[in-house]
């Protein structure tokens, strides 16, 4: 269990993808955990194409022993030597009959605890009770995105088309053609497995086409700390693995 190839695709391409981070029982147990956990309240959000739960850890805690297994843990250890936390955890139930769909774009906003005036942290949004913020680039830079898949997903239902190495290029505006949509790659991935991507990729999807559902937990990664007075909305610790004594 060795993630080196995949450390190498996502700096090199800006994503990159496995096939089996879960077991066929561990995506049950996930998703039973959900499950009973769905009510009303502030961090959900539910429309006829979207079924969404923000914070994800805290308003589901019985969901992180599940989440952070032993190929989790040695997947984020292997991706950077430095100390990484999870700083956004978000459910994504995408329904069969979901008219939703997803222009180019990058994930330029991270979740912040407050609203303070600082330089270089722009593009000041407040949704669903929290504060988002676009911060130095440097942070945006060294987040490590994994979406895990709880179903197949392919490019009937929803699957993510990205155009690789566009991360390289720093923040492009939303009506920029500087990037060849001749390149663009689908990122089918199997039930169980994840998506590594950077959030200056550009991403898109689609509609789904196929009656088939798409839930996905969407995880972020930081090493950075904040400029005070500002904190991370969500701030997880991981463990890191246990090597085999022998």
């Amino acid at each position: 269990m060795n993630y080196a190839r995949n450390k190498i695709e996502l700096e090199e391409n800006g994503f990159s993808v496995l096939s089996d981070l879960y077991s066929e029982n561990e995506i049950s147990g996930i998703l039973a955990c959900i499950e009973n956990a769905e009510q009303d309240g502030n961090p959900f959000m539910k429309t006829k194409d979207l079924f969404a739960i923000r914070q994800l850890i805290k308003n589901v805690p019985e969901l992180s022993d599940l989440l952070f297994n032993k190929k989790l843990n040695k997947l984020i250890a292997d991706l950077s030597e430095s100390e990484y936390f999870l700083t956004k955890a978000i459910y994504f139930d995408k329904p069969s009959e979901s008219n939703w769909f997803v222009a180019y774009h990058q994930d330029l906003s991270i979740s912040v605890d407050k609203k303070a005036d600082l330089e270089n942290y722009v593009n000041w949004t407040f949704k669903k009770g929290q504060h988002g913020i676009q911060p130095p680039i440097e942070i945006l830079q060294d987040t490590i995105t994994i979406r895990i898949h709880l179903d197949k997903t392919d490019k009937n239902n929803g699957a993510l088309k990205v155009i690789p190495k566009s991360h390289l290029k720093g923040i492009v505006r939303a009506d920029s053609k500087d990037w060849n949509i001749e390149s663009e790659f689908v990122c089918e991935i199997e039930k169980g497995g994840a998506m590594l991507m950077k959030p200056l990729t550009l991403h898109a999807s689609n509609r789904t086409t196929n009656g088939k559902k798409r839930r996905v937990i969407h995880l972020e990664f930081n090493k950075h700390k904040l400029t005070e007075p500002l904190a991370w909305l969500e701030h997880y610790g991981i463990k890191k693995p246990v090597a085999n004594i022998v």
